[in-house]
């Protein structure tokens, strides 16, 4: 063969080449754009540790796809690690786009939605509550669980910020309240360093610890500033706080609902009937507006508070306003008496 045709030859052999993978590249790509044989949403789960060649053949067997195929366009596109999880494939998924979500790892997030107001005990009851989330600080005692949680404080009232936390098939109980550990420590962090002067608050966890009372006894953003300077100018005049959320959450499991006089007299580290100044620890998860209320009391004159019935409170700056709010809204209780504003 002379040089002339064995260029040619090497050239169209060349081209051929080329003309081939362009062609099979095409085609991998068709194919990978195709919708998946999908009538219905599928949840897919991907256990830790899993390839992507087992995952294509058990897909394979479920008549999804070309293993073969699946397994070639992951490589030549290098998208061949993917991430366990579980996996929402609706009709219309092609190969293609289920190979980017497993590589992104694009899972099913599901909602925990921690309260204001609420304990940690309630915080822990619902989060075992839900459904795809380990339980992993079940039956365990504080310690054990702060340990656990990478946590040093003493007790765990009041430090996990309520808001909503999004987790996976899989997470644990200590993942969501590591984040909301973290994001309590910043909230109440920044709100301190921008505090009022005066305040009678030795720490940021005093400021805490009253805004947990705070979030107890209002649910009105309006009433959060009046209720803290009511107990500041308490706090401040050496007047013991006189509030019940402290009392029942000093009860425990032995407040049946009716807070008596017994129950006041009762001499509990959480009564502020009988103790003087804060309590020992907050009393429940404060959210961010009753935390800057108790680092911005109002500057008014009143000492006092007492329930009105529709949700509001009536305040009073002397005793004798007092006594007279509290016979016309407690005495004489409306027919559709409620702590709690209508929505």
């Amino acid at each position: 063969m002379s040089t002339k045709k064995w260029i040619l030859a090497l050239v169209l052999g060349v081209v051929l080449l080329l003309l081939s993978v362009a062609g099979g590249r095409f085609y991998l790509n068709h194919w990978a754009a195709a919708p998946l044989a999908l009538e219905a949403e599928m949840q897919l789960d991907v256990p830790r540790g899993q390839s992507l060649i087992a995952l294509a053949n058990r897909l394979e067997r479920q008549g999804l796809i070309s293993a073969r195929l699946w397994v070639l366009y992951a490589r030549v596109t290098d998208q061949t690690r993917i991430k366990a999880g579980e996996y929402a494939v609706a009709p219309g998924a092609s190969a293609e786009s289920l190979l980017r979500r497993l590589v992104a790892g694009d899972v099913i997030q599901y909602a925990a939605q921690l309260i204001e107001g609420w304990t940690y005990y309630d915080t822990l009851q619902y989060l075992h509550s839900l459904d795809y989330l380990e339980p992993r600080l079940a039956g365990l005692d504080w310690q054990a669980q702060r340990q656990l949680l990478g946590m040093h404080e003493p007790h765990p009232e009041g430090w996990f910020f309520p808001d909503t936390y999004s987790y996976q098939k899989g997470d644990s109980d200590i993942s969501i309240l590591r984040q909301a550990f973290a994001k309590q420590r910043t909230v109440l962090a920044e709100l301190w360093a921008e505090r009022a002067d005066g305040l009678p608050y030795d720490s940021p966890y005093d400021a805490l610890i009253m805004a947990s009372i705070v979030e107890k006894e209002t649910a009105i953003d309006a009433e959060r500033e009046q209720i803290a300077g009511v107990f500041v100018r308490r706090l401040q005049r050496n007047m013991r706080m006189q509030t019940d959320p402290t009392v029942i959450y000093g009860l425990g499991k032995a407040y049946r609902g009716n807070l008596t006089r017994k129950h006041l007299q009762q001499v509990t580290p959480y009564n502020t009937y009988r103790i003087n100044g804060l309590p020992p620890t907050p009393i429940a998860l404060p959210g961010r507006r009753s935390i800057f209320a108790a680092l911005h009391p109002d500057s008014s004159e009143n000492l006092y508070f007492v329930a009105k019935g529709d949700g509001y409170h009536q305040f009073s700056a002397t005793l004798e306003e007092h006594n007279a709010a509290v016979r016309k809204y407690q005495y004489r209780r409306r027919a559709d008496y409620r702590s709690t504003p209508d929505k």
